[in-house]
């Protein structure tokens, strides 16, 4: 009989461990059940299968990656939510858009996630605002060659994670 997958051992052996530390910390057992499947889909999906000496201090460095992006995706979906209320009911999108945006800015918030805060800043009011180079540079206090500089970055990280 085959012996079983490392990842499928190390989820026998310390999922309920993970549920229970996430629950913890989040108050919450569906979340911390999804947020737990998030960790260990982590360790399926890199691209080097990991060394794992120490397995639930590697679990839990891994999980409160998942956390923190969690609380990110949260706070993004606060902000984004918070915005339509102060729309007109008939400027709102429906509910199917609504789900397709935030998607869409969570997946665009972790491309950027690394680059510096006026980079992303940047590159959000060329992109979603619409601004020009002139007009992002008075937004943000700087250059205009500046402006051309932060896009460029941001450019380059979303070509490069394709």
């Amino acid at each position: 009989m085959p012996s079983a997958h490392p990842v499928e051992s190390l989820y026998h052996a310390h999922h309920s461990w993970l549920t229970g530390w996430l629950r913890r910390r989040l108050g919450c057992p569906d979340s911390a059940a999804d947020l737990a499947q998030d960790t260990f889909i982590k360790v399926l999906t890199a691209r080097e299968p990991p060394v794992i000496i120490e397995p639930r201090a590697f679990l839990t460095t891994l999980a409160k990656r998942v956390l923190f992006n969690h609380y990110r995706r949260q706070d993004l979906e606060r902000a984004y939510l918070e915005t339509l209320a102060q729309l007109p009911e008939m400027v709102a999108p429906s509910e199917e858009h609504k789900a397709i945006i935030l998607q869409t800015l969570a997946e665009l918030d972790e491309l950027l996630n690394g680059l510096p805060r006026q980079v992303k800043r940047a590159f959000l009011l060329a992109q979603v605002d619409g601004l020009t180079y002139p007009q992002i540079a008075a937004e943000l206090g700087i250059s205009v060659a500046t402006v051309k500089r932060h896009l460029n970055k941001a450019a380059m990280r979303c070509y490069f994670a394709l």
